[in-house]
């Protein structure tokens, strides 16, 4: 009997051990990292917050990878970073430089003709993948090589990469037209190198108003349902919702316009304050200047509270400003002191 009971307690102790350090492994994930781009140099940049509220630029405002460096383009906009269930990060850029002829890069204003491709045409974009922020490697992926029925599209913006739980495969997920056609919001599966699309690009979600624009998709699963937020072009510029039980296809459109913005806004992506189930909406707003990004706070989806602008509220971003089009994802302490480190930033976490 004595045996049993002793039996017991250690079986107890070291579930409970166990518990506690998976606990507090998952509690680790207190910093945070963003990723954004700048339109004067098109290079991606890297900030690192220890609370959700205050970031500071990791190479003092100046990129940590240049544009030129990993582009077909030579500049890249839109990065989107995310971190895997098997602990490697992600990054989906888009292969474009908008003043490219200005740079000195090509002798025409866009890649192809613009009547025929329209405004900022391209079709590549880059995938990066690493296991510690610092090394990276890259594939410069041409959408219009993939599949022959590729051949004429006429953009493929704003990629970013989530998990399928479904398939257990990764999904990439970027606005494209075809020729100067009406934008909309694809999705394609990625092999597990991150190198090449797996399958032919499929509509992701059907804007219920014919001619309108869609682009800049993100999705967020949160309170059992996938939240697709992504830009409206029907009338002013901003960010809607669609909810789905499926992580591509069954979005419902939602007439309501979720950012309480004056002016235009695009580039919506949703991260949740870690330890609470707080979620905060942000969003690219390009219509004043100089540049800036707003946010909103929502715990149901349904009602998000304005919480205002980068140093016009209680964001702060101590070292940068004008940023472009970002990502924000959870780090651990010992990966965000790691990228500190590496860019010899004097933060602590």
């Amino acid at each position: 009997m004595k045996r049993s009971f002793f039996l017991l307690l250690t079986v107890l102790a070291v579930t409970t051990g166990a518990c506690a350090q998976q606990k507090k492994k998952g509690q680790d994930k207190s910093a945070y990292l963003m990723v954004y781009f700048k339109d004067d140099t098109h290079g991606l940049y890297m900030a690192l917050s220890n609370d959700g509220y205050t970031f500071t630029d990791v190479n003092h405002a100046k990129p940590v990878i240049a544009g030129d460096t990993i582009a077909l383009q030579k500049g890249i906009r839109d990065p989107h970073i995310f971190h895997a269930p098997n602990g490697m990060f992600y990054l989906a850029l888009t292969d474009l430089h908008i003043f490219a002829q200005k740079a000195g890069y090509r002798s025409t204003e866009w890649e192809r003709d613009g009547k025929t491709y329209g405004w900022g045409n391209n079709n590549a974009i880059v995938l990066m993948k690493s296991d510690d922020l610092i090394h990276w490697s890259r594939t410069n992926l041409r959408v219009d090589k993939a599949f022959p029925e590729l051949d004429s599209i006429g953009c493929a913006w704003a990629p970013e990469t989530t998990w399928d739980p479904v398939k257990k495969k990764l999904m990439l997920y970027f606005t494209m037209r075809f020729k100067n056609g009406i934008n909309s919001m694809y999705y394609s599966y990625v092999d597990d190198a991150f190198t090449k699309l797996e399958t032919a690009p499929q509509l992701l979600f059907k804007y219920p108003v014919a001619g309108k624009t869609t682009i800049d998709g993100d999705i967020t699963y949160a309170n059992g349902k996938y939240h697709l937020f992504y830009v409206a072009h029907d009338g002013g510029p901003g960010i809607k919702q669609a909810v789905s039980d499926s992580i591509n296809s069954g979005y419902v459109y939602d007439p309501a316009w979720y950012d309480p913005e004056p002016k235009a806004c695009e580039a919506p992506n949703v991260w949740q304050r870690t330890g609470t189930d707080k979620y905060v909406l942000m969003y690219d707003i390009y219509g004043v200047q100089p540049h800036n990004f707003g946010f909103s706070e929502t715990t149901d989806f349904v009602h998000f509270k304005d919480l205002g602008h980068f140093n016009e509220g209680v964001m702060k971003a101590t070292n940068f400003s004008s940023p472009k089009h970002a990502a924000v994802i959870h780090l651990t302490q010992k990966e965000a002191q790691r990228l500190a480190t590496r860019w010899g930033l004097q933060m602590k976490f």
